[in-house]
C-alpha cells in the first residue's frame, strides 16, 4: 500500500516539475508579441536617430480634386533626414515612400535630362533632380509650376506646353539630301557651335512657367517654342523654303515680338539655353527677311 502511494506522489512531482506544452495558437500569439515588440524598439531606435541626424523640413503644396476633404489647396510639412548630395528630388521620394504614399510628383530619369521633375521651389522653377538641399534655404517650400493647371500636387497638365512646342513645326525639311542614303548631311562646325546651346532643350516648361508675357497670352509660343525653331532656322542645313516658313511663324503676333527681354527664362533654364538671345536673334532675322530693297 505504501509503494502504491509513494508512486503516485513520484507522479505527481513529475506532472508539477514538466511545464506545460503550448498550443499552436499560443505560440503564434507569443511570436506576434515578439514580433511587435521587436518593430516597436526599431522605431524607437530610429526616431532617436533621426533627431540626433541632420533633417530639413519640406513644406510641399497639396492638392487633389478627386478626393473629399483634399479639394482645397494646402501645404503639408515632412521632416526628412538630409544627407550630402542630397537633391529636392530625394527629400519628396523618402517623403512618399516614408509618409504619405500618395503624394504625387513626375519623375523619371534623375539625371537632368528628362525635364520631367521641374518645380518651383523656394519661388524659382527648378529641377528637381538637379536641385542639391544644401544650397536652399531651410524650410523648403515646393509648388507645382505656375501659370498651369495643377492635376493633382506637383503635377501640372503639361498639353498646352506640348501644343506650343509642336507648333514651330520642329523637324528639318532640307531642300536637297544626299544621294547616297547613307550619306551624312554635313554640318559645318562654325554652324554647329551657333546651334549647340539651342539642342540642350529637355522640354521641362520652367522658363515658359517663368514668363510673364506667357502668363498673360495663352497663345503667346513661349521661350521653349522660339528656341526650338531658333534650332531649325539657324542650321544651315535647313532648306531656304522651310525656313522663311518657319520665320512666319515666329514673327506672327503672339511670336518672337511679344518677348518683352525680361531675362526670366534664361535665369531659371536648367540647362543654361540663352533663350532670351535667341528669341532677340530671331527678331532680328525676321526684320532682314522683311527688308526689300527697290
Amino acid at each position: 500500500m505504501s509503494t502504491q502511494i509513494e508512486q503516485q506522489e513520484t507522479e505527481t512531482e513529475q506532472e508539477e516539475q514538466e511545464p506545460d506544452v503550448e498550443s499552436p495558437g499560443e505560440r503564434r500569439r507569443a511570436e506576434k508579441r515578439e514580433r511587435e515588440a521587436e518593430r516597436q524598439a526599431q522605431r524607437e531606435t530610429e526616431e532617436a536617430t533621426l533627431d540626433d541626424e541632420e533633417t530639413v523640413l519640406l513644406k510641399v503644396f497639396r492638392y487633389d480634386p478627386e478626393v473629399e476633404g483634399k479639394q482645397e489647396p494646402r501645404f503639408d510639412d515632412f521632416r526628412v533626414p538630409f544627407h550630402k548630395g542630397m537633391t529636392v528630388l530625394d527629400a519628396l521620394i523618402y517623403a512618399r515612400d516614408e509618409y504619405d504614399s500618395s503624394l504625387t510628383f513626375r519623375h523619371s530619369c534623375r539625371q537632368a535630362v528628362c525635364g520631367s521633375d521641374a518645380l518651383f521651389v523656394n519661388g524659382s522653377q527648378m529641377l528637381g533632380c538637379k536641385t542639391q538641399l544644401a544650397d536652399l534655404e531651410s524650410p523648403v517650400r515646393i509648388e507645382p509650376l505656375p501659370h498651369q493647371e495643377v492635376v493633382k500636387d506637383l503635377v501640372v497638365d503639361m498639353e498646352h506646353f506640348y501644343d506650343q512646342m509642336h507648333a514651330v513645326e520642329p523637324y528639318f525639311d532640307a531642300d536637297e539630301t544626299p544621294e547616297d542614303e547613307l550619306e551624312e548631311q554635313r554640318q559645318s562646325r562654325e554652324n554647329r557651335e551657333k546651334v549647340k546651346m539651342s539642342t540642350r532643350c529637355i522640354w521641362c516648361g520652367a522658363c515658359m512657367s517663368s514668363c510673364n508675357i506667357a502668363a498673360g497670352d495663352n497663345e503667346y509660343l513661349g521661350p521653349a517654342a522660339i528656341n526650338k525653331a531658333y534650332r531649325f532656322a539657324m542650321d544651315e542645313r535647313e532648306g531656304e523654303d522651310r525656313k522663311q516658313e518657319r520665320l512666319r511663324i515666329i514673327e506672327q503676333e503672339h511670336g518672337v515680338w511679344r518677348c518683352q527681354t525680361q531675362f526670366s527664362c534664361t535665369e531659371v533654364c536648367p540647362k543654361d539655353i540663352p533663350l532670351t538671345e535667341h528669341i532677340q536673334e530671331l527678331k532680328r532675322e525676321a526684320v532682314k527677311n522683311n527688308l526689300k530693297f527697290w
